[in-house]
């Protein structure tokens, strides 16, 4: 992929070719900055291009930079002509096309943005001070500093999503690079400074810039600070109790080496020390957050930290974090307050988040037993508990099996618990998180006023957050669903479900859920194989996204590979084994039988899918045609009967289409439908 080879080590000299995007836009070739038209949009274009993960299509190019020009595919190529003047080498064509998509191949360029990229995915805790010293000298300003596009939505909610993710990563390399370089140093000075301006909100900022004061017998100079940002505080209404009580104790005992920074050095960036308190009205969290602590190993009465245990909590926290369904505590937090034999209750309260998970790993007996539990921090309860035994042959293999199996249970079992929370408020209260998990509960009902519902909420959480990606998702299925359900013009909605799609990717290229969307709008549009690439896109970014793993069964099941249909169904229902789109992952993998003219199979698994609670229409017109085709003629009558008591005129011709059906599949379903009269 020509992201992935655009990432020279920043120790290996000087690319003969740079392109700038932290701060001011620039292109450097051989040191010199190369002349490129006054286009702003040329620009975009170019660092649109360079951090896309695939080839872009033209279409979406021309949607995210141009407000209905009269031309916007001429405007493209004479933009991406230009770019070929500027990146193009003899012999080496850096701006690709091909068929209808736009690439970038970025080989031996250095790209600062990715650089960063890859850092933060390698673990910016685990960089040394040079390297870190490095990555810090590389944020000249914002991304893409000062460039704005007039008119131009998509390209500014894609913008605003990438300031705030790099400035993210710039607190976190100020914040170790601080921590890294010597006590009381000018360059650690210089860096407290800047970490300060990046992040005005964060108390462990104030508090390394208040022991850095006191370290060099500033006191004065420290209080003056300490006053200036506590009305900074204060009129934001956020809790400076914290940093104050914490400078107290650190101005009583300046003897004491940075005891106020280590009592606050497991914070995330953001997040108050302080027990949670009600969010002040304009300041509303846009996501629920979770700790998993340091697994246990239990060997006799007492539990040990390290080994397998340290290894799996490492996985854990990785896999959530790539769902990107809410915010996971960094493994250095974790692990520091672990050291210190904090409860994980009291761990919750320091880091101020809404969930904590805890487990212990045994081996007995050539068993490996796992138990897990799910707090809820705020009223201590347990939402979750489960316990995972497995034979220890292949012990990495048990363990990134009973690792899948965690990671979707958590994520399934805190969705449950905000969806419910969400029904409990007023509707004019909620905020975009509220709004989006409302959206959740009425989408799950799969009834078209349900539906309706859970568009309005989708539309109030986007309103609310335009960089919500995973509220553009939902947003997107449901209209998906209006499409597929025939409860809206078939056209239209599949537009606005591409559209909606296509703004959740624009505000989150790395989200699985946004991809997933994309994925079933392209199919809703007959394009398969964009449609395959997006889902397979969606399970590469998250192996542990169950519903990619069933969209990708869905659309082999029809057309695609009826084998491969069976191993996504079954692992996507391994993943999330109650999860409420069940009867979708159970249909598919009936439909998936008879293509391979497995009957019995097909009936028997159509008609666990019709059995689920939520199951429509279209899943009791699977098991119909399935029971007919395996000659269970009096069951399939009796769902059929079922079918048309709710829709009357329903026939062969509209399962056969709502479906992209191969032609030998159609033929066989058609074949079904004319035993049981629905022809």
């Amino acid at each position: 992929m020509h992201v992935e080879s655009a990432r020279p080590s920043l120790d290996r000299g000087k690319p003969a070719l740079a392109v700038r995007l932290l701060g001011p836009f620039a292109v450097v070739r051989d040191g010199v900055r190369a002349e490129l038209p006054a286009s702003r949009k040329l620009r975009a274009l170019l660092a649109y291009l360079a951090l896309a993960p695939h080839p872009v299509g033209r279409a979406r190019l021309c949607e995210l930079l141009w407000d209905v020009p009269n031309d916007p595919r001429g405007e493209l190529r004479w933009c991406l002509s230009k770019l070929r003047a500027v990146l193009d080498e003899p012999g080496h064509r850096r701006v690709e096309t091909q068929d209808d998509t736009v690439a970038l191949r970025l080989d031996g360029c250095f790209v600062d943005a990715l650089e960063v990229g890859a850092a933060a995915a390698q673990g910016i805790a685990s960089l040394d001070a040079e390297r870190l010293r490095s990555l810090s000298e590389l944020f000249a300003g914002d991304f893409l500093d000062g460039l704005e596009l007039d008119r131009s939505p998509f390209f500014e909610s894609w913008l605003i999503a990438q300031r705030r993710r790099f400035q993210s990563c710039h607190a976190a390399v100020l914040e170790h690079l601080v921590a890294a370089l010597p006590p009381g140093s000018e360059a650690a000075a210089a860096g407290l400074d800047r970490w300060v301006e990046l992040a005005p909100f964060d108390g462990r900022a104030h508090l390394a810039l208040l022991t850095h004061l006191a370290g060099r017998g500033a006191i004065g100079a420290a209080e003056q600070h300490l006053t200036a940002t506590a009305q900074l505080f204060q009129s934001e209404g956020l809790d400076f109790g914290p940093v104050r009580a914490a400078w107290q104790a650190l101005r009583d005992k300046p003897s004491v080496d940075r005891p106020a920074v280590d009592r606050l050095s497991a914070q995330p960036v953001g997040i108050a020390a302080s027990p949670p308190s009600p969010a002040p009205a304009g300041v509303e969290p846009s996501h629920a957050s979770l700790a998993v602590m340091p697994f246990v190993e239990a060997a006799g009465p007492c539990g040990t930290r390290g080994g397998i245990a340290d290894g799996l909590t490492h996985d854990i926290i990785t896999r959530l974090a790539k769902l990107r369904d809410f915010f996971v505590i960094a493994r250095g937090s974790v692990f520091a307050l672990a050291e210190k034999n904090i409860a994980p209750q009291e761990a919750g309260l320091k880091l101020n988040v809404d969930y904590v998970a805890t487990g212990t790993v045994r081996t007995v007996a050539g068993r490996v037993v796992i138990a897990v539990e799910l707090i809820e921090v705020r009223t201590a309860r347990i939402v979750w508990a489960e316990s995972f035994e497995r034979r220890a042959d292949d012990l990495f293999g048990v363990l990134d099996d009973i690792g899948n199996a965690i990671v979707s249970s958590i994520s399934a079992e805190i969705e449950t618990v905000e969806r419910n929370r969400a029904m409990l408020k007023a509707p004019n209260s909620l905020n975009a998180w509220e709004a989006y998990h409302r959206g959740l509960w009425h989408m799950y009902r799969f009834t078209q006023p349900e539906n309706e519902l859970a568009q309005h909420f989708f539309g109030v959480a986007t309103a609310l957050d335009p960089t919500f990606a995973r509220a553009h998702a939902g947003l997107s299925f449901t209209h998906w669903q209006s499409a597929f359900q025939r409860w809206g013009d078939r056209d239209h909605e599949s537009a606005l479900a591409y559209e909606t799609a296509g703004h959740s990717l624009l505000v989150d290229e790395q989200n699985p859920a946004a991809h997933w969307a994309m994925g079933r709008a392209l199919w809703l549009r007959g394009e398969q194989d964009g449609s395959l690439f997006e889902l397979e896109r969606a399970v590469e970014l998250s192996p542990n996204f169950a519903l990619g793993h069933y969209a990708l069964s869905f659309v082999h099941s029809q057309s695609g590979d009826p084998q491969a249909a069976i191993g996504s169904s079954d692992h996507s229902r391994h993943l999330s084994p109650f999860d409420p789109l069940l009867f979708g992952m159970l249909g598919a993998r009936a439909m998936a039988h008879v293509r391979l003219g497995q009957f019995e199979e097909a009936a028997e698994w159509a008609l666990k899918a019709a059995a689920r609670p939520n199951a429509h229409a279209i899943i009791l017109a699977i098991a119909a045609h399935c029971l007919a085709l395996a000659g269970r003629l009096d069951e399939a009558r009796n769902f059929a009967a079922a079918i048309r008591k709710a829709l009357p005129d329903y026939r062969a011709d509209d399962f056969i289409g709502t479906f992209r059906f191969e032609a030998d599949a159609e033929a066989l379903f058609r074949q079904g439908a004319r035993r049981i009269g629905l022809n």
